[in-house]
């Protein structure tokens, strides 16, 4: 497992969702099915408001896969969720579902049926073959038999917490009081549960409050005093949990966080009250669980299916990779940390039971904010699906809102340029290619400006695509893109310098220095770190097998990482970690290949082995008693992590890569080649000592006098946090260690015994013949080519080389013919020879315009290399035909937008707005507002004429006239009318302002009807009447702004299609293109949808005789994405090539006066590089 492994002192149990419901299914067509894999996914809210906002044209298979690594809690509640969907199946009513599973407290009456629930399963789950007979096994599945093991046995638990003793239910229920005791004299800030307002969250703070106080004097949501002292038993879902038989309950938990507010809060003609807050949820739950109902009992191809999974993110990652790589049903993964069980998935469920492994959706809950933003990655990335194009992964995490630049926030989180990321893992945020984001957290930034530090975090959630999703030609292509190839030298560059950025904090002078505004408050996060040698690894290891890269290739990308590592200064520690990172890299097959295998002696530990591995696994064992040192590290530090240590010699070798649980390790062959290890279940209440493993490569044990002398241990990691406390408090991080030759305390086994089998390197793709929109008829490609600039850190182009092979061709080609360079996509370049062409797919989109790309041909070689910059938004020009930011795609059996979520416009709520536009301006104008950033404001100012910024700013006056917060009387009609021309081709309709509750927006609920001259014939006299009373607000445009909206409409009809399909004869099936066209009075849209799904324009007067001729669109505003405008490099972060010393005044640092590509910070360093330097060594061009 990829994180450190941490003590856990202070568990926090959530058994109620923490962030309000989301849909899951957002971004895909109504007709792909939904694979949908949920990575500590919370409690079941999001599942049943995603079968609630299912369109009604949908009838794909809904299968979610749940996994988390508490039994009891499935990210909030696990045991819990099977308990609540089978209520809601049995039908029993809302409010008993209500009180069953968010009240503390419950009545005899919903205690009752709690404990008759909770019989029923338990009388079905005895075993598997058990629970596939019952009829909750329709909907209901189980990923392995672990998970419904564990399940069972809290349902045992629930069943009988009320017939304890009456000294240990006294004992929880004081826990309980204790926790949730009055807190007088306290101010706080409960963001957590007002972000389900969205843009009305400042409205939601002091309800929040007033109902988070409610909940926690109380234990319900029951205002009347009957009914809350009725509520005398203590629920026994809030009292089992990984923290054990107490009250873990974290402390911030509130039932009405689940729930959507914004449109209650919007939509309020007076003070709201806390009744009014609860009947509001409750009636949300109300709709949900009677959907979720109706869904079961639809036939079985159109049920949903929901699985359940006890395992920890990044191992369940581990055994689905096993199966789909090697077919394996048995992982040799434990399913968590501090828990030695191995995963073994149902056979049956898998092999042929349809459970799926591969996934079009993976949403990762707030695993951000508990895994780091990078594991999450390596985790989810092998994951996602490579035949769905509409594949998606979500991330969420909570940002520190005093990060000193927002710009790099992102890129901070991941380690490397968000461009270089999408090459090297095929995954990159959509907003950062389409420029803009289609749901904005302005609203918490704002608020935690004006707060002024009472708040120091905002919520960030990001869309993650495949690079080419967004152009329809390379999805189309068979095996899309071929990976990319980077220089080895440039690679293991870029690797180093991820390597100690990673690590470079570990130095507690080099923390400070980093974190120097608040120093105090960077020491007690410093034990919140992410990242092991281990993740490092599983990162190479990510990329390896995603780019294919060959043994030869990756030898001399490892040979520049060690090569700068051994010159390397500036992380003196980092050598005490290196046995660490070799034997990672041993046991996942990515160090170096053609090193000769050592000859170890037979002594010592390896006295009587037959065959001494290169690489072995240490179990030591430490008695219960030496535990007690952790009490006070736990009391000073709360959650601290740990590691295992080595020492020969002189050498200290550190191990954060570590698997912990509580038990003994029994030998079973003398040669202690073989063990078993019997797992105390009671854990840290228990009475068996501790068993920690760590992998540990034989080459350092290779003198016999100095391993007799050699010792093991484990202690606490020396994050900074930790080793001011060794300073001040004299806190001991050493916990125990041994000799590593005591038998009584070490076992050393081959590694092959404990670690099993991983998921192999991907072979190599075969080339699949070409199909599709690409034309291939001038000869063959090579592998598209990556140039880092000379930091290694930011991609300067991309080039693909191909070989002239078509015999006609060749001779026109040698004959002198100018090869033409078209960009005929966002990722597609097109180079035609005469009459025959050859299209070059890019991995990446890029920029290819003339002035931009580069050719470069050899007439007697035979070859042509195209090279061109990769795209950035920045840079977008929307009348640049080869890139639309508001894509929508087109595959055989659905239609899809890229870069905007779906909505289904029917299950968002309506805005109130008669009369009310002095109320709405003070929530609304803010949040519309927040589409510009600094740099369009400047654009605005000086009266530039950049398309995307006239969308915008056209988008904000429609938001603000439809609403009436500018003071004037309310404008439902639009008019976009050519400023060239003044003629007019596109009328808009607004009948509703809608809340967009999943990703906190708004939308426009209206109609779009083309004035094209076929249909002006027909509509005329209708038309006049508009023209004449409609009251129609004309919007004059310039040129790139009219093809922007002809770009923008089919994305804005097609993301809030429901109730219809595209037919047979589609004109985008027809015509090859999305929008159909972008000329003047031609209809951009097909017409599929037309007269279709348009109540709302039948219900005026004026309108209803032209709602045969419109098509409904959802427009949404098109919000700043704070990560996209452009960070200048500061020289300070320049880079030595030879030992990446970093150059503090530029002049430290003296580039090579040749090629003025690489820098050294000495004669010595240069002279190291040169023999390989001057080979790459060419006069710069300017």
């Amino acid at each position: 497992m990829a994180h450190p492994l941490f003590l856990p002192g202070g568990y926090h149990f959530y058994p109620i969702g923490n962030t309000s419901a989301t849909c899951f299914t957002r971004d895909l067509a109504p007709e792909e099915p939904a694979d949908i894999l949920l990575l500590g996914c919370g409690d079941p809210r999001s599942i049943l408001y995603t079968i609630f906002t299912e369109p009604s044209i949908a009838s794909r298979k809904l299968d979610f896969t749940c996994c988390d690594m508490d039994p009891a809690i499935l990210g909030t509640s696990f045991a819990r969720n099977v308990l609540l969907v089978t209520l809601i199946a049995d039908k029993v009513s809302v409010p008993s579902m209500w009180n069953i599973f968010y009240h503390m407290y419950l009545d005899e009456g919903s205690h009752s049926v709690l404990v008759t629930q909770c019989r029923k399963l338990v009388s079905v789950s005895e075993n598997l073959a058990q629970w596939d007979a019952n009829p909750y096994a329709s909907f209901l599945r189980m990923c392995t038999e672990y998970t419904l093991a564990k399940m069972r046995h809290h349902w045992v638990l629930y069943i009988a917490m009320h017939s304890l003793p009456p000294a240990r239910l006294t004992s929880i229920r004081a826990a309980f009081k204790q926790k949730f005791r009055p807190e007088s004299n306290t101010i706080s800030i409960d963001l957590g549960s007002a972000r389900s307002a969205g843009p009305l969250l400042s409205s939601g703070i002091a309800m929040c409050h007033s109902l988070s106080n409610s909940y926690k004097a109380t234990g319900v949501t029951f205002l009347d005093p009957t009914e809350i002292s009725a509520a005398t038993l203590l629920n026994p879902t809030f009292v089992y949990s990984l923290g054990g038989e107490c009250c873990s309950v974290h402390i911030g938990t509130n039932p009405i966080t689940s729930y959507h507010t914004a449109a209650f809060y919007g939509n309020a003609k007076s003070a709201v009250t806390v009744t009014d807050c609860i009947e509001e949820a409750q009636r949300q739950f109300g709709q949900w669980c009677s959907a979720f109902q109706a869904s079961i009992s639809l036939p079985k191809k159109k049920s949903p299916i929901i699985r359940m999974f006890v395992g920890e993110a990044t191992a369940v990652s581990t055994a689905l990779q096993t199966f789909t790589n090697t077919g394996a049903v048995t992982s040799q993964t434990p399913v968590a940390p501090w828990n030695m069980q191995l995963i073994r998935l149902v056979e049956a469920e898998y092999r042929s039971g349809g459970a799926p492994a591969m996934f079009n959706v993976i949403d990762t809950s707030n695993l951000d904010d508990h895994l780091g933003l990078l594991n999450v990655l390596i985790t989810a990335a092998p994951l996602l699906s490579k035949s769905s194009h509409q594949a998606v992964l979500y991330t969420e995490g909570l940002q520190l809102a005093h990060d000193r630049d927002a710009t790099k926030a992102l890129i901070d989180r991941i380690f490397v340029d968000i461009t270089v990321m999408g090459l090297l893992i095929g995954l990159c945020p959509v907003d950062f290619l389409s420029g803009f984001a289609a749901r904005s957290n302005a609203h918490e930034v704002i608020l935690n400006r004006v707060l002024e530090g009472m708040s120091d975090q905002y919520h960030q959630p990001v869309t993650w695509k495949t690079p080419i999703s967004g152009d329809s030609l390379a999805v189309l292509e068979a095996g899309g893109a071929s990976p990319a190839t980077f220089d080895p030298v440039q690679m293991g560059t870029l690797f180093y310098d991820i390597y100690c950025l990673l690590f470079e904090q570990e130095r507690i002078d080099r923390y400070l220095k980093l974190n120097q505004e608040n120093p105090t408050k960077a020491m007690s996060r410093s034990n919140l770190t992410h990242y092991t040698r281990g993740t490092f690894v599983l990162l190479l290891k990510l990329i390896r097998n995603r780019l294919s890269i060959t043994d030869a290739h990756w030898e001399k990308v490892m040979d520049r990482f060690f090569s700068i590592q051994s010159e390397n200064i500036s992380m003196p520690f980092d050598a005490d970690h290196f046995a660490d990172v070799s034997g990672q890299l041993h046991r996942h097959g990515l160090a170096h290949t053609r090193s000769p295998p050592l000859q170890l002696p037979k002594t010592g530990v390896f006295a009587q082995w037959n065959n001494i591995p290169s690489t072995v696994r240490v179990i030591l064992t430490i008695p219960r008693h030496a535990l007690h040192a952790l009490e006070k590290v736990v009391e000073l530090m709360g959650t601290p992590l740990l590691q295992c240590d080595v020492w020969i010699g002189s050498q200290h070798h550190i191990f954060s890569e570590i698997q912990a649980a509580f038990g003994r390790t029994v030998r079973i062959t003398s040669d202690s080649s073989q063990v078993s290890f019997e797992q105390d279940d009671a854990g840290w209440h228990g009475t068996s000592p501790l068993s920690v493993s760590f992998l540990l490569r034989t080459h350092i044990l290779t003198n016999e006098h100095l391993m007799e002398s050699a010792r093991v241990g484990f202690s606490v990691m020396r994050t900074p946090g930790a080793q001011a406390l060794e300073m001040m408090a004299g806190l001991d991080l050493h916990i125990f260690s041994t000799k590593l030759t005591d038998r009584s305390s070490v076992i050393v086994l081959p590694q092959g015994s404990l670690s099993g089998s991983e998921p192999p390197l991907a072979p190599a793709p075969a080339s699949a013949p070409h199909h599709g929109g690409l034309l291939r008829q001038i000869g063959e490609c090579e592998p598209v080519s990556v140039e880092l600039d000379e930091q290694c850190e930011l991609v300067t182009n991309l080039t693909i080389k191909f070989t002239v092979t078509d015999a006609k061709v060749i001779r026109r080609f040698q004959g002198g013919h100018t090869p033409k360079v078209l960009q005929i996509s966002p990722c597609v370049m097109r180079v035609s020879i005469d009459r025959s062409a050859q299209d070059l797919l890019y991995p990446f989109p890029i920029i290819g315009c003339p002035g931009q790309y580069k050719i470069r041909v050899a007439r007697k070689s035979l070859y042509i290399e195209v090279v061109v910059p990769t795209f950035s938004a920045l840079k977008l020009d929307i009348n640049d035909r080869a890139f639309n930011p508001f894509a929508v795609m087109r595959n055989v059996s659905s239609i899809n937008p890229w870069s905007v979520h779906r909505v289904n416009l029917s299950r968002l709520p309506v805005l109130d707005t008669a009369g009310r536009g002095k109320v709405l301006y003070g929530w609304l104008n803010p949040h519309i507002g927040s589409t510009f950033s600094q740099r369009e404001v400047s654009i605005r100012k000086q009266g530039g004429r950049d398309a995307l910024l006239l969308i915008k700013d056209t988008i904000h006056s429609i938001f603000a006239r439809s609403s009436g917060i500018q003071g004037e009387s309310v404008r439902r009609v639009y008019g976009l009318r050519d400023k060239a021309t003044t003629e007019c081709d596109t009328i808009l309709f607004i009948s509703n302002l809608r809340f967009d509750l999943p990703t906190h927006g708004m939308v426009c609920d209206g109609f779009f009807l083309p004035l094209t001259p076929d249909l002006m014939d027909k509509i005329r006299g209708a038309f006049g009447n508009l023209v004449k009373d409609g009251n129609i607000f004309n919007m004059t445009m310039f040129e790139e702004e009219r093809i922007g909206w002809k770009q923008i409409l089919p994305m804005m009809v097609e993301r809030c299609r429901s109730n219809w399909q595209h037919t047979a004869n589609c004109e985008y099936k027809s015509t090859g293109r999305i929008p159909k066209t972008d000329v003047l009075h031609e209809d951009p849209i097909c017409s599929c949808g037309r007269g279709k799904d348009v109540e709302g324009m039948r219900q005026v007067s004026l309108w209803k005789s032209l709602a045969p001729h419109v098509t409904r669109i959802a427009l949404s505003p098109l919000f700043v994405v704070s990560y996209l405008e452009s960070v200048g490099r500061d020289p300070a972060s320049r880079r030595c090539f030879v030992c990446r010393g970093k150059g503090k005044p530029d002049s430290d640092l003296k580039e090579c006066s040749t090629c003025r590509k690489v820098r050294y910070c000495s004669k010595d360093c240069q002279k190291k590089n040169w023999d390989a330097h001057r080979v790459r060594c060419k006069p710069y061009k300017p």
